[in-house]
């Protein structure tokens, strides 16, 4: 598939193999056992139980290889040590200058983001923009609604 690097923790690396482990063993057996059934039910040509239970295997197939690909492809992000200034792996607290509230986030690779979580991927446009800014650093994020300002407070 992609040779793209998959940045991700340890944690998340954990939990995708577990996944991987799953739907290699027991989801296949389950859509086999689909698939075996509708089998039984006669003609193949105008059994939509069979249709479904292929499209069902397709797409889980699909998705293994994709998993694999990720995991042959992950690089574990090691939790920056570094105070002095940002990158995947800190966390960080920030001023929206623009709106004057604080925010608290965690850099992490695009696989594990979770905005309500409070991880943010290196690649969007808030994490890409912090990347490498020390303590009192100004960035300006272009976003949909127009540009948002944010000073960094904190890294830890």
């Amino acid at each position: 598939m992609s040779n793209k690097t998959v940045l991700i923790s340890k944690e998340g690396l954990a939990k995708l193999k577990k996944e991987y482990e799953h739907l290699t063993t027991v989801a296949r057996r389950e859509v086999a056992a689909r698939i075996a059934e509708a089998k039984s039910y006669g003609d193949l040509r105008e059994n939509s139980e069979y249709e479904e239970a292929r499209n069902e295997q397709a797409k889980l197939e699909l998705s293994i290889a994709e998993i694999k690909d990720q995991i042959d492809n992950a690089e574990i992000i090691k939790k920056s040590t570094s105070k002095n200034v940002v990158n995947i792996g800190s966390n960080i607290e920030l001023e929206n200058l623009t709106v004057g509230q604080k925010e608290k986030y965690e850099i992490v690779g695009s696989m594990e983001t979770d905005v309500f979580g409070g991880k943010i991927s290196n690649e969007s446009p808030l994490g890409s923009a912090v990347i490498e800014q020390a303590v009192g650093d100004t960035v300006i994020v272009k976003a949909p609604k127009g540009d948002l300002e944010y000073k960094v407070l904190k890294i830890s």
